[in-house]
């Protein structure tokens, strides 16, 4: 078996994801499947740490196009994230892994709150560290949420689980001829205006020379595949 690429790494995950089949809430079987993929990538000896998003939940900017406060819609789907964490904290520990829940929030009856040695810490000691709140402020994405905790932790990537299976020059469901990259700059990201990842999340990882690689989830086994260095999946780098 090929030695993984990266010791330590932020994994993010799309909150929709965990709804399964469904259009709302936590699909258990999904959240297993997904517990499951972290536990081998896990020990393959890489460190792990993964964001999840909340739109399974609640998606802020939805909840603020109703007439809830933007600040406040986002403070709403922050806190479905660090549910996600929890349903995700659970299982991985149901199957006879470590993982702790650190959030960007105080909330000492729920979950620790996120601080680098607190990360540090629970990676070193071989748990699966998942990093819930967001950035703890509004106006900011998960994905820029896993750039920023990657860059804070020490982390040598992001992988950005999706449903898709890399970077398209358009949505390759709606578009049969949208071309799918192997490999893209940051600035190549940006200028594209990709979605697969928001803008901010490229420019912060171009910032601080973080590889972001785009992968679909939808395979067991490929979050592993990709830290093996033999997965389907588009590099954002450079």
């Amino acid at each position: 078996m090929a030695e993984p690429v990266y010791r330590r790494v932020v994994i993010k995950l799309s909150g929709e994801y965990l709804a399964g089949s469904h259009f709302f809430g936590i699909d258990q079987p999904t959240v297993d499947r997904i517990a499951d993929d972290l536990i081998a990538a896990h020990k393959l000896g890489v460190e792990v740490a993964v964001v999840i998003g909340g739109g399974n939940i609640v998606r802020g900017v939805e909840v603020s196009s109703r007439g809830v406060s933007r600040p406040t819609g986002d403070t709403m789907g922050m806190l479905a994230t660090v549910m996600n964490c929890l349903a995700l904290e659970a299982a991985i520990e149901r199957k006879g892994a470590p993982a702790r829940t650190l959030s960007a929030f105080v909330m000492p009856e729920i979950s620790e709150l996120f601080t680098r040695s607190a990360a540090h810490k629970y990676l070193a000691d071989g748990r699966i560290v998942l990093l819930g709140g967001g950035t703890g402020n509004p106006f900011f994405t998960t994905d820029t949420t896993a750039v920023l905790r990657a860059a804070e932790i020490g982390a040598q990537a992001v992988l950005k689980a999706t449903n898709v299976d890399g970077v398209y020059s358009a949505d390759p469901k709606k578009d049969p001829s949208a071309k799918r990259f192997d490999r893209l700059t940051h600035s190549q990201a940006i200028a594209g205006d990709y979605k697969v990842m928001d803008a901010t999340a490229f420019a912060l990882a171009r910032e601080t020379s973080l590889p972001i690689i785009v992968f679909s989830i939808a395979e067991p086994g490929s979050i592993g595949a990709i830290l093996r260095g033999t997965g389907h999946g588009t590099v954002v780098a450079g």
